[in-house]
């Protein structure tokens, strides 16, 4: 299924699958079973129209006055994004962030994996903290190029982050993970995800007021 409907996805559809498929586990985790595509809008933030273009690109997803099954969403956006091939990833910034993302290292995806670090601060620089050899920003072109690594996390504030960016493109990366929400310039080749955390707190309330008014309803 993957591989072909990849083929088939318009470059903007592909690229809001992830974001679709995140808001979709939270649904499921809440006891969420089913979902309207405006509903599904304001979570995401996203216009409903455009949300059931993108869904009929994979299939026949939902009923008319009924929605989307949340559960079996969540299976089939699984499905179309799990990657049966192994990416090794470099993580730029080892602060507090830095050290979570490391330690946790996607062990719910064998298939991602963290293999190297990077940082610009001189007391980090050359040391092995928490398993990993901490190295400097001025090695980053050689490492990526040793490792064979396609993707980068950045974990540097917005104040940095264009700086960091710029290096990671220059060693190769085609693949960003932003962890600063200010939007950055980079080349059309690359593809760069940014991760808000003011947004996804927001996203954590909206949730959390929707599940408290359910069970106001149910209790009366």
């Amino acid at each position: 299924m993957g591989k072909e409907l990849h083929k088939k996805l318009p470059k903007a559809t592909a690229k809001r699958l992830p974001l679709y498929l995140r808001y979709l586990n939270m649904l499921n985790e809440s006891g969420i079973g089913r979902i309207k595509s405006k509903d599904f809008a304001q979570i995401t933030q996203i216009p409903s129209a455009t949300i059931r273009r993108d869904f009929s690109y994979v299939g026949e997803l939902g009923r008319s006055g009924y929605g989307y099954d949340v559960p079996y969403l969540v299976e089939v956006f699984t499905d179309l994004l799990e990657s049966d091939q192994k990416k090794r990833i470099a993580l730029i910034g080892f602060g507090n962030l830095g050290k979570a993302l490391a330690n946790n290292n996607f062990r719910r995806n064998e298939n991602l994996q963290i293999v190297c670090v990077f940082d610009n601060d001189p007391n980090l620089i050359g040391k092995t903290i928490a398993g990993y050899y901490v190295h400097g920003m001025d090695e980053l072109k050689q490492v990526i190029e040793e490792e064979q690594i396609t993707i980068a996390i950045s974990t540097v504030p917005s104040q940095y982050s264009q700086n960091a960016i710029d290096q990671i493109v220059d060693a190769g990366i085609t693949a960003i993970l932003n962890f600063a929400p200010d939007r950055v310039k980079v080349p059309k080749r690359i593809h760069i995800q940014y991760i808000d955390l003011t947004t996804e707190l927001q996203t954590l309330i909206f949730f959390d007021s929707m599940m408290n008014q359910k069970e106001k309803v149910k209790a009366e």
